[in-house]
This record gives structure tokens, C-alpha cells and sequence, in this order.
């Protein structure tokens, strides 16, 4: 005779439910990943000769060209530095600003810069797997013991630990009037996180340096933005 359940009426399909309501969630935040950038601007449009303000900002739509330091014209970055002004290209056309075809000649040039560095792990984790305990005594960095304050020997394994590597990132770009060279518009983002390096993590510090161009508010400021998985 097959017994009885004693699972109470109802019990099962809550928490299915709880279940499916949980791989909702879980799947809604994998579908994103935050960006936190600290952005800095500077909007110098009446610097260059014969502007006036406030007619000295430039309204959508105009039209650029990308120049390049001479480093990088050359060697293995190149390949990195015509992706990142493509990237860049996407940010500018969503404030209305194209790029000129070909040796079109344009009114402004853009430069932009993008800069990695790479932590073995996050500024705040310990360098090294020390004991973890209470009381006084102090552990010593890479041995299996640590010694109290009474000067006992106490055996403590250290377990190796997989290090996850940190990223500081930094996106610049810089406006300067054509005819002239003066600079009339610079910005910079930096990230710092764990998240390698993609076209969408680029996108969205640029997209984030751009915000409020071409008149941007003073002073340093975070600007989130989230970038589908």
C-alpha cells in the first residue's frame, strides 16, 4: 500500500513557486553587470579664436576626425587603437557628432585614450593567506604556524587560495578645435573592478565620459551604467 504523504496540503506548490520565483531574480541580475565610473569634464568652447559665448557651444550635429599620437600610429597597439575610436565613434554619434569620411576635412579632431592596469587582486585583500584567529599573536606570511605572545608554537595550516585578478581602467578623450589645435573639450572615466576587458565594459565608459557633453556639470562625478552580459 503506497503511504501516505505527510508533506501539508499546499507545502509542495509554495515552494515551487518560491523556487521559480528565485531563478527569476537570479537570472534578472545575471543579465547585467554595473559599471561605476568617476567622470571628470572640462568644457573650454570659447578658447578657441573667434568664438563667443554662449554661441561657443557647438550643437548637433557636427562633424570630426580622429588624430593619433605618434604612439599610436605604430607597433602592436594599432589593432587596439582603430577598435577603441570605433567604439568611440558609436558613444559620439548618440551626442549627434559623425565622423568625416575618408580626408574629409572637419571642424573638430577627437583623440582618445585607453589605459589597463592589472592588480593581482583588489587593493583591500591581504597580499598573503595568514592565520585567521583570536587573541594576541601574530602570524608569519607564508609558514603553517603562528607564534602566541607567550612565545607557544601553535600549528595553523595555511590553505592556498585562487587570486582574482583587479583592473583599473581609464578612458580619456580630448576635443580640440581643427583650424587652431586649442583644446576645447576634454574628458576622462576610470573603472576599477574585476570584469575583463569586452567592447561592452569600453562602451560604457566612454558612453559614461560623454555624459553631458557638450556642457557637463563641474567637478568629479559617478555615472552607473549597466551593460547586458
Amino acid at each position: 500500500m503506497k503511504q501516505a504523504s505527510t508533506q501539508p496540503a499546499g507545502l509542495g506548490w509554495l515552494r515551487g513557486l518560491l523556487a521559480a520565483v528565485a531563478m527569476v531574480a537570479l537570472s534578472g541580475c545575471a543579465s547585467v553587470y554595473l559599471v561605476d565610473n568617476q567622470v571628470q569634464s572640462f568644457a573650454r568652447w570659447s578658447d578657441r579664436p573667434g568664438a563667443s559665448a554662449p554661441a561657443a557651444v557647438p550643437q548637433a550635429p557636427q562633424i570630426y576626425r580622429f588624430e593619433r599620437l605618434p604612439s599610436q600610429t605604430q607597433g602592436p597597439g594599432v589593432t587596439g587603437q582603430d577598435e577603441l575610436e570605433n567604439l568611440t565613434a558609436l558613444a559620439l554619434a548618440k551626442v549627434g557628432w559623425t565622423r568625416a569620411e575618408g580626408m574629409a576635412a572637419a571642424p573638430w579632431t577627437v583623440q582618445v585614450n585607453a589605459a589597463t592596469l592589472r592588480l593581482p587582486r583588489a587593493p583591500w585583500e591581504d597580499p598573503y593567506d595568514g592565520w585567521r584567529g583570536f587573541g594576541p599573536g601574530f602570524g608569519i606570511p607564508g609558514r603553517d604556524y603562528i607564534v602566541t605572545g607567550t612565545g607557544q608554537v601553535i600549528w595553523a595550516p595555511v590553505f592556498m587560495r585562487m587570486e582574482s585578478p583587479y583592473y583599473k581602467r581609464q578612458v580619456s578623450i580630448v576635443v580640440r578645435h581643427a583650424a587652431s589645435g586649442q583644446v576645447v573639450y576634454e574628458t576622462r572615466a576610470a573603472h576599477d573592478g574585476r570584469w575583463n576587458s569586452s567592447n561592452g565594459l569600453w562602451s560604457a565608459m566612454l558612453d559614461a565620459a560623454l555624459r553631458g557633453f557638450p556642457t557637463p556639470p563641474d567637478g568629479l562625478r559617478q555615472v552607473d551604467i549597466e551593460v547586458p552580459r
